[in-house]
């Protein structure tokens, strides 16, 4: 994979530089709730800034859907930027026009200015050709530091680096020389642990993995669908059993490609869907007809780790069971810790994400330790799913 990063940047003082970024992060009561993703940008904002470059951030919040919407301007989020980058953060209430241009024109070599939220334009989400243009117009360079907007080809992802020279920010470079490490050129045995709720959300992701990784271990509500269309009762357990075939034919084309499925082979169930609810560890096949299974059991749980122990890269999205309830946690927990452990000692490269892969890591406390763990969401899902993404492919191209 090649692109260009800030180390092909040089001269940059005074420059003008556009750095999308993903500041779409959650707020409650005017606050940020949750700065991940802003943590994750401060380096190369840092970076530019102390090369004397004017830094001029580009990000969405919300989905305003093409007009001004007071509760999602960027200005309530500025301040937190402010606090984490540790640096005075100018704000501009537009992102194209008079009120940009005035607030970069009074910019000093090292500031960093944030302009309004880029969706506040139609043009945006359209990826316009003139408001592309507007925004070109505010800078020199652009820098691509938001991985998680890069399967979006709006203006400010994808439009922008077909006007002016293109790089990828420091975080956007971990990103893509960690998945090339996972999926692209990885070493291998690869493993691939897919879990969460229904199969109908993963059937393309199913289907890229069988042929690229060489076993793919399924959890969560996923396995019951897997398990009933093998002819296996999975009494009142999450099924979705009209996708049956679907599950069949994914099986056959892992046969195909020389992947192993591993699917549970004994589970925890109760009767109830609550914390600390009466449970049990059965055989799959002696689930009965009254009760769901919540979690894989212990013999699962062996037989996933024995698959890690292998593994020279793993993939992991979706949790293995019902995580957020104690104590459907343990596989999930059991198995992060092991790769975690395995990472540590740097015999795996390990690489997460998604939603609720990454709140189980740190549910686990070991999403520290994992080779790279995305906040991506849905990027990292059609990166897995084997999507283009056109924020990644115009800066290759670029």
């Amino acid at each position: 994979m090649t692109f260009k990063t800030l180390d092909d940047l040089t001269d940059i003082k005074g420059k003008r530089v556009l750095v999308r970024v993903d500041l779409n992060v959650p707020v409650a009561d005017g606050k940020v709730t949750d700065a991940t993703r802003i943590e994750r940008v401060v380096p190369t904002i840092r970076e530019l800034s102390e090369k004397g470059a004017k830094v001029i951030l580009l990000a969405h919040f919300g989905r305003p859907k093409g007009a001004p919407v007071a509760d999602m301007s960027l200005k309530l989020v500025a301040p937190a930027v402010e606090d984490i980058l540790d640096q005075r953060v100018l704000f501009a209430e537009d992102c194209i026009g008079d009120k940009a241009k005035a607030a970069i024109d009074a910019m000093k070599d090292g500031d960093v200015l944030l302009l309004e939220n880029t969706r506040f334009h139609k043009g945006e989400e359209k990826n316009d050709a003139e408001f592309v243009a507007a925004l070109a117009a505010n800078g020199d360079i652009y820098v691509n530091d938001a991985f998680s907007a890069a399967h979006r080809a709006h203006a400010s992802t994808e439009g922008l680096a077909r006007h002016l020279p293109a790089y990828a920010g420091r975080t956007m470079q971990a990103e893509l020389e960690a998945l090339e490490k996972g999926l692209g050129n990885p070493k291998r045995p690869v493993v691939a642990i897919v879990g969460g709720a229904k199969v109908s959300t993963k059937i393309d992701l199913l289907q890229n993995l069988v042929k690229k990784v060489d076993a793919l271990v399924i959890g969560g509500g996923m396995a019951n669908t897997f398990l009933a269309a093998g002819g296996t009762n999975v009494g009142k357990s999450l099924c979705e059993h009209d996708l049956a075939d679907t599950a069949k034919t994914i099986m056959a084309e892992a046969e195909k490609a020389g992947c192993t499925i591993v699917l549970p082979v004994d589970g925890v169930i109760a009767r109830e869907f609550k914390a600390g609810a009466e449970n049990e560890v059965v055989d799959i096949a002696a689930i009965p007809a009254d009760a769901m299974v919540l979690d894989v059991g212990p013999a699962s749980v062996a037989a996933v780790n024995a698959w890690v122990s292998k593994a020279t890269t793993l993939v992991w999205n979706g949790p293995l069971g019902a995580f957020e309830i104690a104590p459907f946690d343990k596989a999930t927990v059991s198995v992060a810790k092991h790769a975690a452990s395995r990472t540590r000692s740097g015999d795996l490269v390990s690489v997460a994400g998604g939603g609720d892969t990454v709140a189980a890591l740190n549910h686990a406390d070991v999403a520290e330790d994992f080779t790279y763990v995305s906040t991506a969401g849905g990027a990292f899902l059609e990166w897995m799913e084997g999507k283009p993404l056109p924020g990644v492919d115009i800066l290759k191209n670029s």
